[in-house]
């Protein structure tokens, strides 16, 4: 394993947020844009080459917030109705989020993934992380 030590070291010297679980609430804050800045720079391409370090801060994240939130995890649309029930949201409220109002009925409802434009918008409108639609 020594031959990607370099690369390593290299990796965390240059990103912006330290890629190992979250430590505390700054911490979580910062890899939150960093996951931001990985889904601006992905969008909707699953076979972008950033792909699987976007899975692995979706990972960090998704364990702190269980861990700090103590819940368990949810599947993305039980936490979308959740959300929009908290705040007292139609589907009709998400339809701007999605193609189509039948691609919003069918991520309400867990028939279609939410992409990660669609969680980084929700999020934003929700007050939520990113990571609770992945």
């Amino acid at each position: 394993m020594q031959w990607i030590l370099p690369a390593w070291r290299e990796l965390q010297i240059r990103c912006p947020v330290k890629l190992c679980s979250i430590s505390s609430e700054r911490h979580g804050r910062a890899m939150n844009e960093f996951l931001n800045e990985l889904l601006d720079e992905i969008g909707d391409q699953r076979s972008h080459p950033l792909t699987g370090l976007l899975d692995a801060v979706t990972l960090f994240i998704r364990d702190y917030e269980e861990e700090r939130f103590s819940s368990q995890t949810c599947e993305p649309a039980a936490v979308l109705r959740f959300l929009m029930d908290q705040q007292g949201l139609e589907e009709s409220d998400l339809r701007a989020f999605f193609d189509s109002p039948e691609q919003a009925f069918d991520a309400c409802n867990g028939v279609v993934p939410i992409s990660a434009r669609q969680a980084r918008m929700l999020a934003k409108e929700l007050g939520v992380t990113a990571a609770m639609f992945q």
